[in-house]
């Protein structure tokens, strides 16, 4: 349980640390996607909805853009939801390792992997 603790404290810090750049790229996604929908004359909700779908790369394609600078941003929007994701998942690593660190027993692990490899 005190890793539990010790994992989400470290990643709340880092969340707090990087929080404007993830505020940024979410709000870079949003605006990107509110632009596309009022390129292909969406209303906002789905706009926002596709923004979301496509920046985690889940692409579902019930909503597709049809016009060429929709299509380019969409790109936009799909790079920018890996850059987030990639952020996300590298706080989550760092605050793992830290909780890791404090209250795991590594020479436990180390003889594991010795024994298997």
């Amino acid at each position: 349980m005190d890793f539990s603790i010790a994992f989400i404290l470290y990643f709340a810090h880092n969340l707090f640390l990087i929080g404007p750049l993830m505020v940024l790229l979410l709000s870079v996604i949003l605006g990107m996607g509110i632009v596309v929908g009022r390129v292909e004359s969406w209303n906002r909700s789905d706009a926002i909805y596709w923004a979301l779908i496509t920046a985690t790369t889940v692409g579902y394609g019930d909503i597709r853009p049809t016009q060429k600078t929709s299509k380019s941003l969409s790109i936009l929007i799909a790079f920018s939801g890996l850059i987030l994701s990639g952020v996300t998942v590298a706080m989550a690593l760092d605050a793992a390792t830290k909780a890791f660190a404090e209250f795991g027993d590594e020479s436990a692990v180390l003889q594991k992997i010795d024994t298997q490899y």
